[in-house]
């Protein structure tokens, strides 16, 4: 399965390329006209004459860590790049470099902690990934500083149509947009695939730049809140209910008459959706719109569990829920009904 090999594809902010050598593959058979930038940005262009332009942009990058020193045990120091709790990755299976090394992140055992130790969460000095080296020497002779560190995480399903895996922030974006690409919509759409999402929104503002479209649809991860002791009406999203449409976050305050339009395709086509009901984080949106006159842009997220840790769960019906709507937004373009322009 398609996205199961995606995730399970190690690809921090800046270690993009396996992930981008993967998709490149996959769109080649396609045969889309195919581009990279000096970003690391892939672009894959389908053509429909005479029609608006709009880029499906989601990110390849995913949460890691960055290998930075040694201890003279052997034990490895490390960073973590991207926004990561680090009370969820004590005792996780990570795997470092190209050649995957597997490692264990470790701290301090319990029995060992003190009192006032044991009421705090551990700082990242406290924390090392073990990879069983017994000398600094034996560590630098398997690892490098400067290596990518990923979570050594399987994808598979749990139930029916529950999934669970890392990096489906935004692997799944990614997946969705080559799904679109393959349907051959009836507009010129180009997929940006970016990079550096994870650090700063780094990579969509140059892909913005590079490809210039009249719309663009930013395809997403974001936090499912429904779970225990998170109340119900401070939920972001809720895993089940459909693609989540963003009204605004950190980064981005969405266009209401794009969003208005959305809502009523969705209804229309009995599409299931729901609001992303929080301004927390920010995605390539916040970049995208800013860029050169201004792009008009909608932000749809998909409801992920757990997200940006070892192991997060996706819906799947969330994310054909995705596809079918950004499918029937690219249809309802070529007809003339979504309004594009100066629209604010």
């Amino acid at each position: 399965m398609l996205i199961k090999e995606l995730t399970e594809l190690p690809g921090i902010a800046g270690r993009e390329g396996q992930v981008r050598s993967f998709l490149k593959e996959k769109l080649a058979l396609e045969k889309l006209k195919l581009s990279v930038d000096a970003m690391g940005n892939m672009y894959a262009r389908h053509e429909a004459k005479n029609t608006p332009l709009v880029m499906l942009a989601s990110h390849m990058d995913e949460v890691g860590f960055m290998v930075m020193g040694y201890e003279s045990s052997g034990l490895l120091k490390f960073a973590p790049v991207g926004g990561i709790d680090l009370r969820v990755v004590v005792g996780k299976k990570v795997y470092i470099g190209e050649e995957k090394t597997l490692g264990i992140v470790g701290a301090k055992p319990i029995h060992l902690q003190k009192k006032n130790e044991r009421n705090k969460p551990f700082s990242r000095q406290e924390l090392f990934i073990d990879i069983g080296a017994s000398s600094e020497e034996e560590a630098k002779n398997k690892t490098k500083i400067g290596d990518q560190i990923t979570f050594a995480t399987r994808t598979e399903f749990i139930s029916d149509r529950v999934m669970k895996g890392k990096a489906f922030d935004d692997r799944a974006g990614c997946t969705a947009i080559l799904e679109i690409l393959k349907s051959k919509p009836p507009v010129n759409v180009c997929g940006a695939f970016t990079v550096q999402e994870e650090v700063g929104l780094r990579g969509a503002g140059v892909a913005a730049s590079n490809v210039k479209p009249d719309l663009a649809i930013v395809l997403e991860g974001t936090t499912a809140s429904d779970v225990p002791e998170s109340p119900e009406h401070r939920y972001s999203t809720t895993m089940g209910e459909g693609p989540a449409i963003t009204l605004m976050d950190r980064s981005f305050l969405a266009n209401q008459n794009l969003n208005k339009r959305v809502i009523e395709l969705a209804e229309k086509e009995g599409i299931r959706y729901q609001l992303r009901r929080s301004n927390i984080g920010g995605t390539d949106a916040g970049r995208i719109h800013l860029v050169e006159e201004g792009i008009p842009t909608i932000g749809l997220s998909l409801p992920c569990r757990y997200i940006h840790s070892p192991v997060s769960l996706l819906n799947m019906d969330d994310w054909q829920g995705m596809v079918d709507l950004v499918t029937t937004i690219l249809k309802d373009i070529a007809e003339g009904g979504f309004p594009l322009g100066k629209n604010y």
